[in-house]
């Protein structure tokens, strides 16, 4: 029995070997990951997570910089829908790109803490934030991870001036009207930005026509080059064909 015992525990620990080894790796960037603007020089920006206007309250972890990391395989599926947007004065504006995991548990160790409620007012009037996991914003793991998944919106050319946010500014619950809710540059969708709200769902009847024609032309682009749309989340795209749909990458974002 003892002999028996002793095999079992030195095979589990060969076998967590190569597991450790695997991810290890995901902790240095791939050659095929790029800076958004190699590929579309005239992307806007506004990486939320490398500040304090995010529904955290505060900078990410993971992230050094408010760059925009992808796989090249989805900025060059992007540049197509960039491309497609330009005869129309219109453009692409990126919240978020690759996420490190680092960043993904920052985000549930913030779920887990529900004494922590100073971005309720905006980002999630409406949910208790204990249900945040069980409605499904929050997960353990993300597709933005594997570096094919990109949250973005349109903005009209030329680009409106969009007031900067400031730690302290008065919080408005983000499915309030545009004029009303946080005044981002973007054509109007219906919501802000990680509105965790059923109004941000894709298909929702419950906005107005223009708002929906808005969430249709980005959600049509995006399709047609490739990319899939969450269902609970206007913003949110994956790559069809993403290159590592297993892997989750904990390199920084730099």
């Amino acid at each position: 029995m003892k002999i028996r015992w002793f095999a079992a525990v030195l095979a589990a620990l060969v076998l967590s070997v190569p597991a450790f080894a695997a991810s290890s790796k995901t902790a240095v960037m791939p050659e095929d990951f790029v800076h958004i603007e190699e590929i579309i020089p005239d992307a806007l920006m506004d990486i939320r997570y490398c500040g304090d206007h995010n529904f955290l309250g505060v900078r990410v972890d993971g992230y050094e910089k408010p760059a925009c990391l992808l796989t090249r395989r989805a900025a060059e599926a992007l540049a197509g829908v960039q491309k497609e947007l330009r005869p129309f004065g219109l453009t692409v504006k990126i919240y978020d790109c690759y996420r490190p995991q680092r960043a993904v548990d920052h985000f549930v160790r913030w779920a887990k803490d529900v004494a922590d409620t100073k971005t309720r007012e905006e980002f999630y009037p409406t949910i208790d934030k204990r249900n945040l996991f069980r409605d499904g914003y929050i997960a353990g793991r993300s597709s933005h991870s594997r570096g094919s998944t990109v949250d973005l919106t349109l903005v009209a050319l030329p680009a409106p001036v969009q007031p900067p946010y400031a730690s302290g500014d008065a919080l408005k619950a983000c499915y309030l009207p545009a004029g009303v809710r946080f005044a981002d540059n973007s054509l109007d969708m219906g919501t802000g930005f990680d509105c965790f709200n059923e109004l941000s769902h894709p298909d929702n009847p419950n906005i107005a026509p223009a708002q929906r024609s808005h969430r249709l032309l980005l959600k049509t682009l995006m399709d047609k080059y490739g990319f899939n749309n969450y269902d609970k989340e206007w913003w949110h795209f994956t790559l069809r064909n993403e290159p590592y749909p297993d892997t989750y990458f904990n390199f920084p974002v730099k």
